[in-house]
């Protein structure tokens, strides 16, 4: 039990009816797990609003009430209180009931369009493997040092943020690096939380179908870097044209880093093949198992985070060499008969162009690309023909699938995609709803040397379809496939 009037701790409060200094079990925010003595936190969501089911909270016997709207009724054995913005109460009071757990450990925040999984988990192995207790938390799943537990969101909710940061205190745990999503960061859930440093990826394209417009998504992710401390670091990509962006009004100490231009922290690609790449950071040379210059890019940001955060730049070096792809992030594996079948993340043009211009620089230009392509349902549909016209204008053959249809017709879905395709690669383009037969499709068609990518699922293991989700791994599936098929 904690009191209330402690959790509310630097909350800003615009009324309080009745007592605060009462004792209170839980925090919740969803109605259905409210019990005796909790405190209710009413949140509007994109979908549902908290503040309808106040009434009902009160009947399962909360013993507090935080809105943002005084109800008309109120019981006087219930203690109301209303704020100004409820997500940010839900941070601040989260933070304050796990005796704020970010303070007992370094904490990192990744930001941007694309690399944040890629970033956030190898900085993750590269502190484990120089010996220390980290935590992660990411798209991919959540570390409390050894023990690993599933993820729902890129971030999650700032009660089970502050639960994990938690139970990473309790075992130890001296950093953790975690991904900041622009909805995470709109919605407060990081709000409450002290971190060591921030870091800036890149931005594109990407969820306008929540934002509205690219200014708004780019200032969401801008508040990361807001909400710093004068001790915090921002570490920024000025490559990006939204990089010097995420510098503005920070009171953080800044740092940059780059490929193109005059930075801080700068590297440049030497020598790119299938099997990893040569880079040069700062005069040293790496050879590094990630390929591409999008993790030329992933590897100059943790480079400059572990110098940031302390570790020796020999040190850095040796365990940057060490480090293996992500899950779904450029996967890959070569056939009996020479196939190679990539499996990459990308759901955004940029990524998929990135991850295109990739093999098609390593190519020797006698293999054809094989490109499997979907896109999401039920989210922004404005980059659907932009990633058509990429697929279609950079591979020999693309393939338009399903990727996550969800309520959205599979057929209306792939119809966007090709709606960006240029009339001279018409010709190139297939499309199969099924993306198992999509993917078997491309398998049938490759042949010895050619190059498959399957993109936009990655490391997801479902394909989610009318609110259910089936079974379905994408590197799983093509490796079986090609085996199958004796290629």
């Amino acid at each position: 039990m904690k009191l209330l009037k402690d959790i509310l701790y630097g909350v800003s409060l615009r009324a309080v009816s009745g007592t605060t200094n009462c004792s209170v079990a839980q925090i919740c925010f969803d109605s259905r797990k409210v019990g005796k003595g909790d405190v209710f936190v009413a949140i509007k969501g994109t979908l549902t609003d908290g503040h309808a089911y106040i009434k009902d909270v009160v009947q399962a016997g909360a013993r507090a009430v935080v809105c943002e709207q005084l109800p008309k009724q109120m019981e006087e054995e219930v203690t109301y209180v209303q704020v100004d913005q409820g997500n940010r109460a839900l941070a601040i009071m989260a933070s304050n009931y796990y005796d704020n757990p970010s303070k007992n450990l370094k904490l990192v925040g990744v930001t941007g369009t694309n690399g944040k999984t890629t970033v956030s988990s190898l900085l993750y192995q590269l502190f484990k493997r120089a010996g220390y207790k980290v935590g992660l938390l990411s798209t991919i799943k959540i570390m409390i040092d050894d023990e690993e537990l599933p993820a729902t969101h890129t971030t999650p909710d700032a009660l089970s943020i502050n639960q994990n940061l938690k139970r990473m205190n309790a075992a130890g745990v001296e950093f953790c690096f975690m991904e900041a999503s622009s909805h995470g960061i709109h919605q407060r859930r990081t709000e409450g939380l002290v971190f060591a440093g921030a870091i800036f990826t890149n931005l594109s394209h990407d969820h306008l179908d929540y934002h509205k417009t690219f200014a708004d998504y780019r200032d969401a992710k801008k508040m990361l870097f807001d909400n710093l401390s004068k001790k915090a670091f921002a570490l920024t990509n000025v490559d990006d044209k939204n990089g010097l962006v995420m510098l503005q009004n920070t009171p953080a100490k800044k740092y940059t880093y780059a490929l193109k231009n005059y930075a801080d922290y700068r590297a440049q690609v030497l020598e790119n093949q299938l099997d990893g790449q040569l880079v040069k950071i700062n005069e040293n040379d790496l050879w590094t198992r990630l390929i591409g210059e999008f993790n030329a890019y992933n590897i100059l940001a943790i480079y400059a985070t572990a110098d940031l955060l302390g570790l020796e730049t020999l040190e850095i070096l040796r365990l940057l060499s060490e480090l293996d792809n992500v899950d779904g992030r450029f996967q890959y594996f070569i056939s009996k008969n020479k196939i190679t079948a990539i499996v990459d993340y990308a759901h955004t043009p940029d990524a998929l162009k990135n991850v295109l211009m990739t093999i098609n620089t390593l190519r020797t230009g006698n293999e054809n690309v094989i490109t499997v392509v979907g896109c999401g349902g039920d989210r922004d549909k404005s980059k659907r023909p932009v990633m058509g016209n990429i697929a279609s204008e950079m591979s020999n053959k693309a393939i338009f699938t399903s990727d996550n249809p969800r309520s959205e017709s599979p057929t209306a879905i792939i119809a966007d995609m090709e709606a960006g395709v240029e009339p001279q690669n018409m010709g190139k383009i297939i499309c199969i709803e099924n993306r198992k037969q999509a993917i078997k499709a491309a398998c049938q068609m490759a042949t010895d040397n050619d190059i498959i990518l399957v993109a936009g699922k990655g490391h997801e293991t479902y394909q989610e379809t009318l609110g259910k989700r089936e079974a379905f791994d994408d590197f799983k599936i093509i490796r079986e496939l090609l085996q199958d098929m004796g290629k």
